[in-house]
């Protein structure tokens, strides 16, 4: 019995980690194709905002701020450098009405090159060392709670309570407020929306640059919570975040049970050695390495038959059309 208490606390604690940033990414990606735009471009974004905001925690590292004040900073240049990175394609499929996976493609292909090629002209190397103890030991009297105390209040991130915040103002803003009935409006019939008096440009204009703001913290929150340094890569986060929110229907609590379901494979895959059972059998790590993308096509395979993405995303809007 102490071995499994043993094991889940040291698992949990990886999931929670793991989940908060797939669900912050996800539900990026849902803001924007509930506007009506595709974005698959999250990877991009991830890798930008992670990598900016990474390099700048890296140089305020010896200024004397404490590190938590450091790590709300990257997080906050994540988030603006995500918007950035996505205002393009924003610009490319609203403004432009091009191909929207296109777009977003070339934005994918064209960040981690770009991350590397400035990375070494700075630094001489595309591994960046974050540098620093991010971790936050215990949270005073809500560590001290019996069996949750462990799993949700030692050694946590300061960016994984601030992503489940924002997680839940994020869904608050877009299914309480005006604004985010015309951004949902606008993924579903835009052209109603627009005879309402609704500016369908500037609705999607915004549901990117959400998607980006949401994109750019979590490749922020992915580096601090799974690794030391940035390396030019958010090792699919962004593809699999794309997996969780059409798992999940396009809608919140789906999101975030799928986010549950694949961080769990994936801790599982990456400490399958922690877990009484699992070590013991003789199977090829490179297997465990590959579950997670296996799950994550065959669950994709029948999520698509009962598929419910907003009617218009991916269609260019023309306001000549009725």
């Amino acid at each position: 019995m102490s071995e499994l208490f043993d094991t889940l606390n040291f698992l949990i604690p990886l999931i929670i980690a793991s989940m908060v940033p797939l669900s912050l990414v996800a539900l990026g990606g849902l803001f924007s194709e509930r506007s009506g735009v595709i974005n698959i471009a999250l990877e991009g974004i991830m890798v930008m905002g992670g990598f900016v905001g990474i390099v700048l925690m890296r140089v305020l590292v010896d200024s004397g701020l404490p590190l938590q004040v450091i790590s709300l900073i990257g997080l906050l240049t994540g988030a603006i450098v995500g918007v950035g990175y996505a205002a393009l394609h924003a610009f490319a499929s609203v403004t432009m009405k091009s191909n929207q996976i296109i777009s977003a493609t070339a934005l994918n292909l064209f960040a981690p090159a770009l991350s590397v090629f400035i990375a070494r002209i700075f630094f001489g190397t595309s591994n960046i060392n974050l540098g620093g103890n991010y971790t936050i030991n215990e949270v005073p009297l809500l560590s001290s709670i019996p069996i949750i105390g462990p799993w949700f209040f030692e050694s946590a991130y300061l960016s994984t309570y601030l992503g489940i915040v924002i997680f839940i103002v994020a869904i608050t803003f877009l299914y309480k407020t005006k604004l985010g009935l015309r951004i949902r409006a606008c993924g579903e019939n835009p052209q109603a929306a627009d005879s309402l008096g609704v500016n369908v440009y500037k609705i999607r204009y915004l549901g990117v640059l959400i998607s980006g703001a949401l994109a750019g913290m979590g490749g922020v929150i992915f580096v601090l919570s799974f690794a030391t340094r940035f390396q030019g890569t958010v090792a699919g986060f962004g593809f699999l975040a794309l997996a969780v929110m059409i798992f999940g229907q396009w809608k919140p609590r789906g999101i975030l049970m799928a986010a549950l379901f694949f961080a769990t494979v994936r801790v599982i895959a990456n400490a399958y050695t922690a877990i009484p059972g699992l070590r013991d059998l003789s199977i090829p790590s490179e297997i465990y390495s590959m579950l997670p993308y296996i799950i994550t096509l065959v669950v994709l395979a029948f999520a698509s038959k009962n598929s419910r993405a907003p009617k218009a995303a991916g269609e260019p809007y023309d306001a000549g059309k009725r």
